[in-house]
């Protein structure tokens, strides 16, 4: 009786590791429990290859945006992976790109796009037809030096890491200037090559505050709140963050590129749970940049080097970390 009960628990949890992956939302989740899905891409520029993806979004209607960095264009995929269109070509007209980098997308669709190199934002709607930009190369207001993190708040404000003048710049969706906050260096509220950038549920401002290896936390008008992380590779330790996504309830999912993983944090800064190494293997990184996360509890993330997007169901009802049947199966011996 005893062996029948481990087993039927054994088949339970794979359907619900399936079931999670297909996109059915569990009833309870569990933080800091994590399952590998899938992944998509290869090296190349023909559709659905990657040369550097850095940026993911999704939109409401489920579509999957992916920033080709170094093939100048962005991708547009289904929820389940297939390509589906593609705008972009080196330059710097109208919807053409110089190394772009990050990627957001807000409540009605549209999406903005950190057009790096050009040190602009380029804004266009679900299909990729080009609406409006705004910056300049400088370090006035509203002017950048290599923008790279962008995210869209509950009221429509835009938010963008201005790289290489160690700032946060935020904007209205028309790209008018609002304010800006950060100096260079160390202490609370300055930044050294802030990267990733993104909005709690009460639309505090989360900054990955990269060369520093920590994570700051402000309110819409740029006041400091609070700071998490250190430089090193311990546990809750970050080398050179990139991306950040925040999920409903407030905890806090970061791009580890340095140390080839993810690390998740509660919405108090606390270390929650770290997943992945270095390597090419399913669940495994090699510079992993933009994250994202849909409706159903899954977080796709910008594989950089690896010249792809990995999927994780985050929104488990059981802490194993994979969907593999050696360790599901250890769970109930």
């Amino acid at each position: 009786m005893i062996s029948i009960l481990r087993n039927v628990r054994i088949v339970a949890v794979l359907f619900a590791a399936v079931a999670l992956c297909a996109g059915a939302r569990p009833a309870a989740a569990i933080p800091g429990c994590s399952q590998w899905c899938t992944h998509w891409g290869t090296p190349g520029s023909a559709p659905g290859q990657f040369d550097t993806p850095t940026g993911v979004a999704l939109s409401p209607a489920g579509a999957v945006y992916v920033v080709d960095s170094n093939n100048h264009r962005i991708q547009r995929l289904s929820g389940t992976g297939v390509f589906q269109s593609t705008w972009g070509t080196p330059g710097n007209g109208p919807g053409q790109f110089d190394r772009p980098y990050g990627i957001a997308c807000d409540s009605y669709g549209i999406l903005f796009v950190t057009d790096t190199f050009n040190d602009r934002v380029q804004v266009f709607d679900a299909d990729g037809n080009f609406l409006r930009e705004w910056g300049a190369a400088g370090s006035g207001n509203g002017e950048f030096a290599h923008p790279q993190g962008i995210t869209v708040d509950h009221a429509g404000f835009v938010y963008v890491t201005d790289v290489d003048n160690h700032r946060v710049q935020k904007f209205t969706s028309d790209g008018v200037y609002v304010t800006q906050w950060g100096t260079p260096g160390a202490g609370a509220g300055q930044f050294d090559r802030p990267i990733g950038v993104a909005v709690d549920p009460f639309d505090n401002v989360y900054v990955v505050d990269s060369n520093n290896g920590r994570v700051q936390v402000f309110t819409g008008d740029g006041t400091y709140l609070s700071q998490f992380g250190t430089y090193g590779s311990g546990e809750g330790q970050l080398d050179h963050p990139t991306g950040i996504v925040i999920d409903n309830g407030g905890y806090v999912y970061v791009a580890d590129a340095g140390n080839h993983r993810i690390v998740e944090f509660s919405n108090t800064g606390s270390r929650v749970a770290q997943w992945g190494t270095q390597g090419a293997g399913n669940g495994q990184f090699q510079s992993p940049q933009g994250l994202a996360l849909d409706t159903y509890g899954r977080l796709y993330v910008a594989d950089r080097d690896n010249q792809r997007i990995e999927i994780f169901a985050i929104d488990c009802i059981t802490p194993a970390k994979t969907s593999t049947w050696g360790r599901l199966k250890s769970l109930y011996r």
